[in-house]
């Protein structure tokens, strides 16, 4: 059996190895017709790769860099529920960049939990750098923790740079990292809840006396979530010009739940979004194959 991550701990490797002895002999996906030259399909059950394509080829990934900020937050934070007031300066910059926002404003007092589906729904980048300071002092600071984690986790091949996923030459991945990095966070109840809405509404604040509602960046995209033998459940989407269409999506397929990370398909968000076309070719192909083998 090939294991990934030989240095970490036998109960570690139970949590985030991933397998490719065979795995799921009875599916047959094909993944050389995608969009992204960059591909991995997980069993999430079995932790084992049902497909892969330039799965350890370094990426950029873009806002796929949120799951890890997502996760620190959820395990760095008792009470999701408190309130914090977002700094006025962590805007100016965010706005300088035209990162993406979820829509809360400098000054305004904001739920943990909100901000926690702000970061995984609209990708929100003023979300992150709220849950850095707040739980690490500094972007930098939570930088640090973010790739210790990645190194507990046996992310190898990761390096970040930031909490957003804004470009850097030095802030990268693979497809199978991130995979690792999401079957492991599916585990945290808070982050999956999160990960699997399509929507969310706010709660009131100082500076939304109405509360709003944002959206999921994959599934506004989405006329419907249903596949062959199931639906797919939730998604993160990444995009930059250097890292191309990037998605980390969960599916549920007759029974069993299956990961898949895609990334680097041309495009950009104004373009079709073969991202999205990849994940539901691909769970298709799941599903009738799963549904032939029965």
């Amino acid at each position: 059996m090939k294991t990934l991550y030989p240095l970490l701990s036998e109960e570690r490797k139970a949590d985030t190895d991933i397998t490719y002895d065979g795995a799921s002999p009875s599916l047959s996906v094909n993944l050389d017709n995608l969009y992204s030259p960059h591909a991995i399909l997980i069993d999430l059950d079995s932790g084992k790769a049902v497909a892969a394509r330039g799965s350890q080829d370094r990426i950029y990934p873009a806002s796929l860099t949120k799951i890890m900020t997502a996760l620190l937050a959820v395990e760095e934070t008792d009470n999701l529920d408190e309130t914090v007031t977002l700094s006025t300066r962590i805007f100016p910059k965010l706005y300088a960049e035209e990162a993406s926002m979820a829509g809360f404003q400098p000054g305004e007092r904001v739920q943990l939990r909100d901000l926690l589906y702000g970061i995984l729904l609209p990708s929100g980048a003023e979300c992150c750098l709220a849950f850095a300071e707040r739980i690490a002092g500094s972007e930098e600071a939570f930088v640090k923790l973010m790739n210790e984690k990645a190194k507990e986790l046996g992310m190898d091949s990761t390096h970040f740079c930031n909490s957003t996923g804004l470009h850097d030459g030095n802030h990268y991945s693979t497809v199978e990292d991130m995979a690792v990095l999401l079957k492991h966070a599916l585990k945290n109840a808070d982050f999956r809840e999160a990960f699997t809405s399509s929507q969310h509404s706010t709660l009131p604040s100082d500076l939304h006396p109405d509360g709003f509602t944002f959206y999921s960046t994959m599934f506004e995209y989405m006329s419907s979530a249903k596949v062959t033998g199931g639906e797919i459940l939730g998604g993160k989407t990444g995009y930059t010009e250097e890292a191309g269409l990037c998605l980390a999506s969960l599916a549920g397929i007759n029974g069993k739940e299956y990961i898949l990370v895609t990334a680097k398909a041309d495009g950009t968000h104004d373009t079709e979004q073969f991202h999205i076309l990849d994940a539901v070719n691909v769970y298709n192909q799941v599903g009738a194959s799963s549904n032939d083998s029965q």
